[in-house]
């Protein structure tokens, strides 16, 4: 009796080849099946921050190349900065204006007012001053001891919710309006002033010589 030969039949030369083909396909099969809901989150994610950020960015780059944002309005504004002198727009009439609604609460207000206070002292000689709009509902005195400790020189006011009205609104802070020399806004950015974009911004309407 011929001893029986427990040997697997081989495969032809074809099969063997189809093998690696076809456990490649199922493994790109599986791998699809695990990516597809992934980069459908990630899509999603990246459309929401997209929505957010564009309309931050926008005004910033705006500035940055020369592009008008904001409403077309000359604002009417008149107050009385904390040490007691007056800040109005017939007063302000031939000089850029950088105003900026901020908050003692606000972080990004913080973290902004060293550059504001470097813009405000390269360029003051030239034409240029900020006034920054404290919208805190806390103490006057409160907002002086702020300033105070941060070393601002520019004019602050300290400001009720109404003085946003004067500017067509605002949606949050710090909001920074820039205005030419005859009292129109050219430019509106809303979050921290980009140290680019708003320097040149600056430096433009300095050079505009007609109000």
């Amino acid at each position: 009796m011929t001893p029986r030969e427990d040997r697997a039949t081989p495969l032809p030369p074809e099969s063997i080849a189809e093998v690696p083909a076809t456990a490649s396909r199922g493994l790109r099969t599986r791998v699809w099946q695990w990516l597809r809901p992934r980069l459908t989150l990630l899509n999603l994610l990246t459309l929401a921050v997209l929505a957010y950020a564009t309309p931050i960015l926008l005004p910033h780059l705006g500035a940055l190349f020369g592009v008008r944002s904001g409403p077309d309005m000359v604002p009417r504004y008149s107050y009385v900065a904390l040490d007691g002198a007056l800040v109005d727009a017939d007063t302000l009439r031939g000089r850029v204006v950088l105003v900026n609604f901020w908050a003692t609460w606000c972080l990004p207000c913080r973290v902004e007012m060293p550059a504001l206070e470097s813009m405000y002292q390269r360029h003051r000689e030239a034409g240029f001053v900020i006034v920054g709009l404290a919208v805190d509902q806390a103490a006057t005195e409160k907002v002086a001891a702020f300033v105070r400790e941060r070393g601002i020189t520019y004019p602050i006011v300290h400001v009720g919710r109404e003085a946003e009205r004067a500017f067509g609104g605002v949606r949050g802070y710090p909001t920074s309006f820039l205005l030419d020399r005859s009292g129109r806004v050219r430019h509106v950015v809303q979050g921290p002033i980009g140290a680019v974009s708003l320097e040149a911004a600056v430096r433009r309407e300095l050079g505009r010589t007609t109000p």
